[in-house]
């Protein structure tokens, strides 16, 4: 079974950690966080990485999803050096729907979570309807530019 590290600047890290038990309470040991701390240098994040990453290889034949926060940053940047590309693969851009994807799918082979979670995360990013006020008729196109939403 796959695991999946999130390695994110704090707090987030362990926020999606949490989100994701709420929803999947059974998957404790499948999920771990690293939150990047600003007054801890990179090279010691590192070495906290490289812990947490190991811990989730242990059982045999296991693979990880390591997701990171914003590609360029250091918790992306301590990611890349943790990945082998075949016991581990990383993928930047976390958010929850990615998260939740990747859960969801952490039986499938490596290669096939990696698409899932990538699909999870774009696929989850969406323009929602503006709704109208509650008991108010929603006025027609008019002249008026249409990203002037005051009543």
């Amino acid at each position: 079974m796959n695991s999946i590290l999130l390695i994110a600047h704090a707090p987030l890290a362990q926020a999606l950690r949490q989100c994701a038990l709420h929803v999947f309470p059974d998957c404790e040991q499948n999920i771990a966080a690293l939150d990047v701390l600003p007054n801890v240098s990179p090279e010691e994040t590192l070495a906290a990485a490289r812990i947490t990453l190991e811990l989730q290889l242990r059982a045999p034949r296991s693979q990880v999803l390591v997701l990171a926060d914003v590609f360029g940053a250091t918790p992306c940047n301590v990611a890349q050096k943790l990945v082998d590309g075949a016991r581990s693969r990383l993928v930047a851009g976390v958010n929850l729907p990615m998260l939740l994807r990747a859960v969801s799918y952490r039986n499938e082979p490596l290669e096939a979570l990696v698409q899932r979670a990538i699909t999870g995360g774009t696929a989850g990013v969406m323009q929602v309807a503006v709704a109208a006020p509650q008991n108010q008729a929603r006025r027609k196109h008019s002249d008026q530019d249409i990203r002037d939403h005051q009543q």
